[in-house]
């Protein structure tokens, strides 16, 4: 059968952009997968290819068949002697079945036995007709509109005015073709299968776009439509045509990057065209971070920064027309950011007028959490919290800084510029600090406590910004589990796991001496009688986020079990045990002494009675035992010593020298013996054993 390329097309009003990216490759790559599951690609080289526009969706796939190929299917029917009587001859319940499948009494000749005794079955042997492309593409086109992830379902009328359907945004235009012939009888929508579309609204050279074939559809709606169908062509497009503008204006000028913001202009014009704008420059007088983001989100704009990363007085724009005299497009762009940066000095002008201090009042009138109480009892648990880190982590100097930063750091929340941009609460605090003549560890602090808000995010730059930042994330934490606001599998509206891997990587990377348990202990007072202590239950929580966090990693999942089963109270120490333990595992001993230690492990389980650590050498009959207690007591010293500097690694080879002995204990000594005071002396023995090996990790 000749295959050919197919190409479907929905041509449907403005989509949302933010979604556009999705919807493209989601509606193309179900398409493909429908088709390929009813067997009418030709090949496993057919390939799909998605456009979308902001106001179509479509997919080009190569190597369409016209009809699925026939299957040979065997079906079961029934046991044998269901089917067929004492005399072999068939049952009226088989005649049923296999009238139901379309056949007669004559093919009871050609029905074949599968199995044996009670188990033997009747099967039919056919040739399923393979299906034909129209209808699946029928069926393709339903399960990709089906499917598709759409953020708001829209309910329109059709044009018969009685007929409702429900999909992301009004269709208007259905194309199905298989080479250069439309598949005859494809509906969706209300809208029957065509060749025609829709370019541009205002610079298409042809209305309505004929298309010739389905490989003709890119270049006909370049060229007739004006339209760049493919996202991924039109992105590439306009972030060469950004860098492009920013070369000509010179001086080490480049646009902000901004990938979201990219895919989001992308998913708005059909065919970029990029301008070069500016403003007044009395407007950078205003925080930068400000302005950006006022033009990004507001305007779609891309602000041009300098070789210095500072904000210039000149933007870009994606345009979606291109007019010979660009100059009305430009002026209108203009006069359009004027009132935004305006509103944005504003704020910044009457925000600086007060103190953050006098701002301090005003969040005991903002509500944090109904069972939490305000903003203002939580600025109080944080500053509680703070000045007991800051005091095990440093001098006076440092609880000082981090209680004033945590007093002032939810200040800017009630500034008229962060209720306007909220994304900019923390960035304003700092400013705002910086004209009240604040010192500069306190204004880093004030923004910096927000910190890690993402993943990859920098961390605090000083001291008192990382005490106040775990104080903030403990806060949140301890609250929230106290009041069993727990994140389940989808949901974590409070960023709880966020938060808890915020503070792993502050203890972590800023190798903090720190023990967690205590951490989590020292921050429950703070709440007095709201919450209920839930530390143990944070304390799993913490350690489930750092195994997920160490696996991404790279470390194995074994790895990751046999340091984190001793729940290790420090976390910086966490990745010096994971070396130490990946170094042991390379040693020629290593499986053994594992092997050895899981016997330890399960001999200590199921022993009754208080075991010590604690060995009567008086006791040590056999020389095995004898020999064991003697390395144990040559080894473990050396052992302890290099596990209390920090040298795991050495620690744990050092600890390989007891494979010998051990080995030599499990072959000729009898732990359980009959008199019981030998039995207990073995199995203090083995205890000491085990707590010598399982220091570093649980090997």
């Amino acid at each position: 059968m000749n295959a050919q390329n197919l190409l479907v097309e929905l041509f449907v009003e403005e989509l949302p952009p933010k979604a556009l990216k999705k919807l493209g490759d989601a509606f193309a790559g179900v398409l493909f997968d429908q088709l390929k599951a009813q067997g009418l690609l030709a090949s496993s080289e057919s390939r799909v290819t998605a456009y979308a526009s902001p106001r179509r969706l479509a997919a080009h796939i190569t190597e369409v068949l016209p009809q699925a190929e026939d299957k040979a299917v065997s079906q079961k029917l029934m046991p044998v002697s269901v089917g067929l009587d004492a005399e072999g001859k068939p049952t009226p319940a088989l005649l049923k079945k296999l009238a139901a499948l379309g056949a007669d009494e004559s093919a009871v000749a050609g029905l074949k036995r599968q199995g044996e005794g009670k188990a033997e079955a009747l099967y039919y042997a056919s040739t399923v007709k393979g299906v034909v492309l129209a209808d699946g593409v029928q069926k393709a086109l339903d399960e990709a509109i089906a499917k598709l992830p759409i953020p708001k379902v829209m309910r329109y009328q059709l044009q018969d005015g009685w007929t409702s359907v429900h999909f992301v945004r009004p269709a208007h235009g259905l194309v199905v073709m298989h080479g250069t012939q439309v598949l005859i009888g494809v509906k969706a929508l209300g809208l029957t299968a065509g060749n025609t579309t829709h370019g541009h609204r205002f610079e298409a050279k042809a209305e309505p776009v004929v298309i010739q074939s389905a490989d003709s559809y890119a270049e006909q709606l370049r060229e007739e439509g004006a339209v760049i169908a493919s996202f991924a062509e039109r992105r590439a497009d306009i972030a060469r045509q950004l860098q492009a503008a920013a070369e000509r204006i010179g001086g080490g000028v480049r646009p902000i990057e901004d990938e979201a913001l990219l895919d989001e202009v992308t998913a708005l014009v059909e065919r970029p065209n990029v301008l070069v704008c500016e403003f007044e420059k009395e407007f950078l007088a205003v925080p930068q971070e400000c302005l950006i983001l006022t033009m990004k989100a507001n305007q779609k704009y891309f602000p041009l920064l300098d070789a210095n990363g500072k904000l210039t007085h000149q933007f870009l724009i994606v345009s979606n027309i291109s007019p010979a005299d660009a100059s009305a497009v430009i002026g209108g762009n203009e006069r359009v950011v004027r009132p935004r940066l305006a509103d944005a000095k504003f704020f910044f002008d009457q925000d600086r007028k007060k103190t953050l201090e006098s701002r301090v009042e005003g969040l005991g009138k903002v509500v944090y959490h109904n069972k939490l109480g305000t903003q203002g009892e939580r600025v109080e648990r944080v500053r509680a919290i703070a000045k007991a880190i800051a005091q095990q982590l440093g001098d006076a100097q440092l609880v000082a800084q981090a209680d004033l930063a945590a007093k002032l750091a939810k200040t800017d929340l009630v500034t008229d510029m962060v209720g306007e941009f909220p994304e900019l609460q923390g960035i304003m605090g700092r400013y705002y600090a910086l004209n009240d003549s604040l010192d500069v560890a306190v204004a880093d602090a004030i923004e910096d406590h927000y910190k890690p808000r993402f993943a990859g995010d920098e961390l605090p730059r000083g001291d008192a910004g990382v005490v106040v930042a775990l104080a903030d994330k403990l806060e949140t934490l301890v609250g929230m589990f106290g009041i069993g606001n727990l994140p389940t599998g989808d949901r974590d509206p409070f960023a709880l796991r966020r938060h808890a891997l915020g503070v792993i990587r502050m203890l972590v990377e800023k190798n903090l001496p720190l023990e967690l348990h205590a951490l989590l202990k020292s921050a429950v007072p703070a709440f007095g009688d709201k919450i209920t202590d839930a530390t143990a239950q944070l304390e799993d929580f913490f350690f489930d986020r750092l195994s997920v966090s160490l696996r991404e990693q790279g470390y194995t999942a074994q790895e990751v079990e046999a340091v984190l089963a001793l729940r290790p109270q420090r976390l910086s120490d966490v990745q010096k045990r994971l070396e130490a333990v990946r170094a042991f595992a390379a040693l020629p001993e290593a499986q053994a002494l594992a092997a050895a230690n899981k016997r330890v492990s399960n001999i200590l389980k199921k022993a009754e009675g208080d075991i010590q650590a604690q060995v009567n050498e008086a006791l040590l009959v056999e020389q095995a035992e004898k020999d064991l207690y003697a390395a144990l007591q040559s080894v473990a010293p050396k052992a302890q010593q290099q596990f209390e500097s920090g040298d795991y690694k050495a620690s744990l080879q050092t600890l390989a020298a007891l494979r010998t002995p051990v080995d030599a204990f499990f072959e000729h000594v009898m732990v359980n013996a009959e008199d019981a005071a030998l039995k207990a002396n073995r199995l203090n023995l083995l205890q000491s054993l085990s707590v010598a090996m399982n220091k570093v990790a649980n090997i």
